[in-house]
């Protein structure tokens, strides 16, 4: 639906006022002729129809996204993510389930507009797993106003969504909590600093991090050529040949070669990467 979905993306320039506008004077559907748009689309990738489908459900876009207006997150960029999800729905809509396109839709535009939110809301995730976004989503609704839970609040919540308490308090904090520059200057002072670059130290020029990644190389290069001593003459020198020199052979040179099959060359190169491997994890 490539080329639908840019055929159907509205005008970047169109402003908000302009797109509801549009929405909500888009015209109501029957069923029939949603049925019959749904089919001219899927059978003839009909771009007209799927655009007259997405218009005619425009304005349920802007009522999902509405309840989304208590992140901080510009209205016109929730829309703007529900109409993907929309775009998505009309594309797989499939009109002989007998359900109406409105009842399917739904569930694409709340979709993409929760991801939006759950990656743009804090630059740090605040939820990472199915059950921290379930609660993510559920602590914004039942919190009363911009101070903490109460403990009775933070119980009824856990109970509610069958989490530890443990989990409530921690999922607040992360909510609650601001997001700090890692470069950012908030003082003309770098002494007086918070933002984190002015204190974390550069860990590229640290003597035991700069020995530690020397030894654990030359280790590495050492087990290496040790596991290459151990291989017959003629499986190690198809390995240097394939993979340590420069100009490196190809399968059928060395087979031509060595008077045998390409195919003879790769299960001794396998073997012997076997058999290398071995030496090495032990």
């Amino acid at each position: 639906m490539s080329n639908t979905v840019h055929a159907l993306t509205l005008p970047q320039d169109a402003n908000l006022s302009g797109f509801l506008k549009v929405a909500n004077s888009a015209p109501v559907l029957s069923a029939e002729h949603e049925a019959q748009l749904a089919r001219q689309y899927r059978d003839n990738d009909d771009v007209d129809a799927a655009r007259e489908l997405v218009l005619s459900q425009l304005r349920h876009v802007i009522h999902v996204a509405k309840g989304f207006t208590g992140y901080g997150l510009p209205v016109s960029d929730l829309i703007q993510e529900g109409n993907i999800g929309l775009m998505k729905a009309v594309k797989n809509f499939d009109p002989e389930r007998g359900i109406r396109l409105v009842s399917y839709a739904v569930h694409w535009i709340k979709a993409e507009i929760y991801e939006y939110v759950l990656k743009n809301w804090k630059i740090v995730k605040v939820a990472t797993t199915k059950s921290q976004r379930k609660l993510f989503f559920n602590l914004r609704k039942a919190r009363k106003s911009l101070s903490a839970m109460t403990e009775q609040e933070t119980q009824d919540l856990a109970s509610n969504l069958d989490v530890p308490v443990k989990t409530v308090r921690e999922m607040e904090l992360r909510m609650t909590s601001s997001d700090v520059a890692f470069d950012g200057r908030d003082s003309d002072d770098d002494e007086f600093s918070t933002s984190p670059s002015a204190y974390l130290p550069d860990m590229r020029y640290n003597p035991e991090e700069v020995v530690s990644k020397t030894q654990t190389s030359t280790n590495n290069k050492s087990a290496l050529h040790k596991a290459i001593a151990g291989l017959d003459d003629r499986s190690k020198d198809i390995l240097q040949r394939r993979w340590l020199s420069e100009d490196k052979a190809t399968l059928h040179e060395l087979a031509a070669e060595y008077g045998v099959s390409a195919e003879r060359i790769r299960q001794i190169e396998k073997r012997a990467m076997e058999k290398m491997k071995g030496q090495l994890v032990a």
